[in-house]
């Protein structure tokens, strides 16, 4: 079995933003994504999932090391300062590259 590294892209932000970052995902390379709508808390308080327009929205890309930086570096340059999100990636291994 051949394994080939790629990135795993996770983003927890309003769900207002949600368009606003797969479009972003889009301009950077990305193939695609899969997005959830997710409940917690943290300091900027309670999120609830059931309603749009307070809510939070987690979407994960799989993609290439250089797409993962450069989104990355995107959502700090363009939405961080103004919105409540978080980003990170993590190191995973995929079989079928191509679709990545």
């Amino acid at each position: 079995m051949n394994l080939h590294p790629m990135k795993l892209v996770t983003i927890i932000c309003e769900s207002v933003l949600e368009e606003r970052v797969v479009e972003l995902l889009r301009e950077c390379g990305a193939h695609g994504h899969t997005a959830f709508d997710v409940r917690g808390s943290g300091n900027q308080g309670q999120r609830s999932a059931d309603m749009l327009e307070s809510g939070n929205v987690k979407i994960n890309a799989i993609v290439k090391p250089a797409v993962s930086e450069l989104l990355l570096q995107k959502l700090h340059d363009d939405l961080f300062k103004s919105y409540a999100m978080i980003a990170y990636e993590t190191d995973v291994r995929v079989l079928r590259p191509q679709k990545f």
